[in-house]
């Protein structure tokens, strides 16, 4: 090659550049991933240095080669990240008598179980700042009702209503789970 290897690669990769794309997107079976291919082409060649480019000998070969090897390496990583995720699934799946069972919710349970939290903040909320108190130290810390009661200063019995209250407006604003 020239004096400037890496300029008269560069200069090659740009000449045969949609002809590259073409052949890419061919092999992949999509213009987009010919193009991602292309692209990594031109990363590679960018991060070349003269020495390297001084060693190709047959430049069209060399951009071949090169866009083979990456587009080779996608179809790895996408292979191993395929059966990465399909692992992951399986520890997530168990059997209950012949039945698949998941422990992630459905995609539907999941928006459904995100908009009736939404509307618990909202009723808990609107609630007196003692009651929501004593509900999140009681339910949500998970303090007895003594304990809650100790917290804030306040009979065992105040707590015991201020959760009854809670619960009693929680189903009337939110209705049962």
């Amino acid at each position: 090659m020239q004096p400037d290897a890496k300029a008269a690669l560069l200069e090659i990769y740009l000449e045969r550049r949609d002809a590259l794309v073409r052949f890419f997107a061919l092999r992949t079976g999509s213009d987009a991933q010919g193009e991602d291919v292309v692209q990594d082409i031109w990363l590679r060649l960018e991060a070349m240095d003269s020495d390297a480019a001084a060693e190709v000998r047959s430049p069209a070969a060399f951009l071949y080669r090169l866009g083979s090897n990456l587009m080779l390496d996608r179809v790895r990583s996408r292979r191993r990240g395929s059966q990465r995720d399909d692992a992951w699934a399986q520890s997530q799946v168990g059997t209950v008598g012949g039945e698949v069972v998941t422990e992630q919710p459905s995609a539907e349970d999941a928006v459904w179980a995100r908009l009736k939290l939404g509307r618990v903040i909202v009723a808990l909320d609107s609630l007196p700042e003692k009651t929501r108190e004593a509900f999140r130290l009681h339910k949500l810390e998970g303090l007895s009702h003594a304990e809650t009661a100790e917290a804030m200063g306040v009979s065992r019995s105040a707590v015991e209503k201020y959760v009854s209250a809670t619960l009693k407006h929680l189903l009337r604003e939110v209705g049962w789970p």
